[in-house]
């Protein structure tokens, strides 16, 4: 018999909807999301999508409709700020089954959630924001209000909290203390139609390297729109941010670019932080991606490493479901998360936004040309380095009962319906 019935999921974001996706269609598992918004979140967000999380998109089976409308980004590089070209990796899009995939998350939200909906036994109530849980040994709670100030419970036998970095489900469990730090600079992201490309040679990304002035200008779309993030003073309103943005975008991007010259589709200002939160499992209660940690935005980590956790701890439910694993998988599941954000995540993220602007990184930041250099030069070894982001995955099908005792867990395999099993050991 099938252990798992029912995980209600709070957040209808990117990553509460993959878990969705993965459970509904490869195991046939009820799932509620519950979102506290009216729709999907429409700023501008992250797009980048790494090799790790691609590897999910195949899994979730919506990696061919992201692409048909996605872009196959051409390299990354860096540049000062008069677009002297400093450093970069690649410059031609990869072919390879798990390469980089970008589409803006307000374009994957309503693809990936007519994918969620598409399977028996899925729903999602707009409006609905999770205000605590409850929880006993047979499942969870999601004790939730409505817009119009309803009050109602949500029980399923697991409780996911993908409910972003002000997550109700991780504020029950946890209080409203989120350990970490917010960094000393506000960033503003915007999505602008400017042909940096056209005019200034720019490769698909760029970071641009200065001590005030660094930001990164990224095509985001194949119609030619950009993402600008830059950074401002930490001690601005979010009204004033907003007031300075054609002052900053003349003053930091190449022509000094007046309003008139671009067409700014949308901007949103946010804080930059570092943050854990002390355990990403509380009995029948997970956390996953923003809900369970946070980092800045710089080299897209924030995105791979929720997708990394979602990829993660659907292994852990399909062992659960089809009794190749028991519920101390939970346990490891926390441990090994908190460990690679620890490890990983939050180094890494740190790392490329000091990148940008430290002059106390300039010897790691020569260090790092140098690998790029290096990556460019030797295609093999470059192609290891981009490979080497599935490090932020960790395939939890390895400790199924049946790969103990040395079968390749073909029942798994069979009941699943994708062959998980084989896919996930052969890119671990």
């Amino acid at each position: 018999m099938p252990k798992i019935n029912h995980v209600v999921i709070a957040g209808a974001g990117p990553s509460g909807i993959l878990l969705g996706i993965l459970l509904a269609k490869n195991l046939g598992i009820k799932v509620t999301i519950l979102d506290a918004d009216t729709k999907i979140n429409d700023n501008p967000r992250a797009a980048h999508f790494a090799p790790s999380a691609v590897f999910d998109f195949h899994r979730a089976g919506i990696i061919d409709d992201v692409r048909a409308v996605g872009l196959a980004p051409k390299g990354v590089c860096w540049r000062l700020a008069d677009t002297t070209f400093l450093a970069g990796m690649g410059r031609e899009p990869e072919e390879s089954k798990y390469s980089m995939v970008v589409l803006p998350l307000d374009q994957l939200g309503p693809l990936i959630l007519k994918h969620f909906l598409s399977y028996p036994n899925t729903e999602v109530h707009w409006g609905h924001k999770v205000v605590g849980v409850e929880q006993d040994a047979n499942g969870a709670t999601a004790l939730v209000e409505t817009l119009d100030g309803e009050k109602k419970k949500f029980i399923g036998d697991y409780l996911v909290g993908a409910d972003g970095a002000s997550s109700g489900v991780r504020t029950a469990l946890f209080g409203k203390e989120y350990p970490g730090e917010t960094l000393k600079a506000q960033i503003v992201a915007t999505n602008v139609y400017l042909p940096f490309d056209e005019r200034y040679g720019y490769w698909d990304s760029n970071f641009i390297v200065h001590p005030t002035d660094w930001y990164m200008a990224a095509k985001i779309t194949n119609d030619g729109l950009w993402r600008v993030t830059y950074g401002d003073s930490d001690g601005l309103s979010r009204e004033e941010l907003v007031k300075r943005q054609p002052l900053r975008y003349e003053q930091i991007l190449p022509g000094h670019p007046k309003p008139d010259e671009y067409k700014l589709i949308s901007m949103s200002p946010y804080k930059l932080q570092q943050r854990c939160a002390p355990s990403f499992r509380v009995g029948k209660i997970l956390l996953v991606a923003d809900a369970a940690h946070l980092c800045n935005p710089f080299g897209g980590m924030g995105l791979t490493g929720g997708f990394a956790d979602v990829g993660s701890l659907y292994d852990c439910f399909t062992g659960i479901h089809l009794d190749e694993l028991d519920e101390s998988i939970l346990d490891k599941y926390s441990e090994v998360r908190i460990a690679i954000w620890r490890d990983m995540i939050d180094p890494m993220s740190r790392e490329n936004f000091h990148r940008l602007w430290d002059p106390a990184h300039e010897k790691k930041r020569e260090e790092f040309f140098k690998m790029c250099e290096k990556a460019n030069d030797d295609p093999v070894w470059g192609k290891s380095v981009a490979e080497s982001i599935h490090q932020v995955r960790h395939d939890f099908t390895q400790y199924f009962k049946s790969k103990q005792k040395g079968s390749v867990g073909g029942k798994a395999m069979d009941q699943t319906g994708n062959g998980v099993l084989a896919e996930n050991s052969a890119a671990a």
